[in-house]
């Protein structure tokens, strides 16, 4: 039993004799020597009775993480990503395969692939991106990686790049388009200044006239910047919350009236019909104005002279639909998905000469979009347009 004591209490014992002896030796009083020994006692079996920690709990966990499957873990990527070996390919994801075809497991990774670009990459064993165009499809751009993961084996992954590319072909079109139509106005309005700074500035009719037409070119660059900016607002505000509860109802009525005396004849044939009890909106008043604004003059302008341009408010499964109907000339089915484009129009002469930006239908789209609505043009040449857009519902408007 004696051999099972661990050796801290053996030190413990010697520590504890050592110290009565040297308090007896220093003080020649044999009670104190006794008290130190009766000390010493107790706290040696106090260290007795803690129990002795496994030399196993001291050693950290080092037990061996299984091996994964290569394969498995390829898989789990979402992109498109192959391994090489030899210069063939050992592994494809589900990515890679739907991209590429399930055949290309075995096959020479240039004969995969099937894009000089890719081939030429991994010929040199270069391990910077390189771009690929036409892969998929053919307007379809990709950032291709490749990488050594062994002596002989490379990964290569393909990153998809079309949308990056979509936005900036957009902005590099947009910035384009803008430039165009503020330099259009701009250089007629130059062009009649200096005619009237020549000798025709000296005949009153023609002075007038020239001066007429510098007036309406400079309001068409006025509509523009104003039309530019809405736009740029519209898409900053994209993510701010709404909050205020909206009465459409009464925002297109004022719309309706507002119109209806600031274009002459055509104002009289705005025909508005509002469902009793509309709930409100969640939204902005200036934006959701402007959406009505919009769509309203859109019709009073390309509809035909003399006819009614309907504008219907009903209520619908927790939302509000809005309906601005016209008939006029239609739009050819082919053009309907680009209508919403910014600067797109199906005629640029007729939509310029109608005191048109192109970026009505832009305008309209962000903005119900930033009310989580949905927007849908239908139209039908020779009869007419027309355009449905649906609001949600205020929160507790319709409980």
């Amino acid at each position: 039993m004696i051999d099972e004591l661990p050796l801290r209490t053996w030190l413990a014992v010697a520590i504890a004799a050592a110290t009565a002896l040297v308090v007896f030796l220093l003080s020649r009083d044999a009670q104190a020597a006794l008290a130190a020994l009766a000390g010493g006692a107790a706290l040696v079996v106090i260290i007795a009775t803690i129990p002795e920690e496994s030399a196993a709990d001291d050693v950290p966990d080092t037990a061996p993480v299984p091996d994964l499957p290569s394969g498995a873990i390829v898989e789990a990527i979402a992109e498109p990503v192959l391994v090489l070996r030899g210069g063939r390919v050992t592994i494809a994801n589900g990515a890679a395969r739907r991209l590429l075809g399930d055949h290309i497991v075995g096959e020479d990774a240039r004969v995969a692939i099937r894009h000089p670009g890719a081939a030429e990459h991994l010929a040199d064993g270069s391990s910077q991106p390189v771009d690929l165009v036409g892969i998929g499809t053919l307007d379809q751009h990709w950032q291709m990686h490749a990488a050594p993961i062994a002596d002989d084996a490379r990964l290569v992954h393909l990153v998809d790049r079309t949308g990056q590319y979509a936005a900036e072909r957009m902005r590099v079109d947009f910035v384009a388009n803008a430039s165009h139509e503020l330099r259009t106005p701009l250089a007629s309005i130059l062009g009649y200044v200096e005619t009237l700074a020549d000798e025709a500035g000296e005949d009153p009719g023609l002075r007038q006239r020239f001066l007429g037409i510098v007036f309406d070119e400079a309001r068409r660059m006025e509509r523009l910047v104003e039309d530019l900016m809405s736009l740029s607002r519209i898409e900053s505000e994209k993510f701010r919350e709404l909050r205020t509860a909206i009465d459409l109802g009464a925002i297109a009525r004022e719309t309706c009236d507002t119109l209806a005396t600031t274009h002459g004849d055509r104002g009289v044939d705005i025909r508005l019909d509002l469902a009793d009890d509309l709930p409100p909106v969640t939204g902005d008043q200036v934006q959701l104005s402007q959406l009505l604004h919009n769509l309203i003059g859109n019709a009073m302008k390309y509809g035909r002279a003399g006819t009614p341009v309907e504008v219907t408010l009903e209520s619908g499964p927790q939302s509000v639909c809005l309906t601005v109907a016209d008939q006029g000339e239609g739009i050819p089915p082919e053009h309907l998905p680009r209508l919403t484009e910014r600067f797109y129009r199906v005629d640029p002469g007729r939509s310029r000469s109608l005191g048109g930006t192109g970026l009505g239908l832009a305008i309209v789209k962000h903005i119900v979009e930033r009310h989580r609505g949905r927007l849908n043009i239908a139209s039908t040449v020779g009869v007419g347009t027309r355009v449905m857009v649906t609001l949600p519902a205020a929160p507790g408007a319709l409980s």
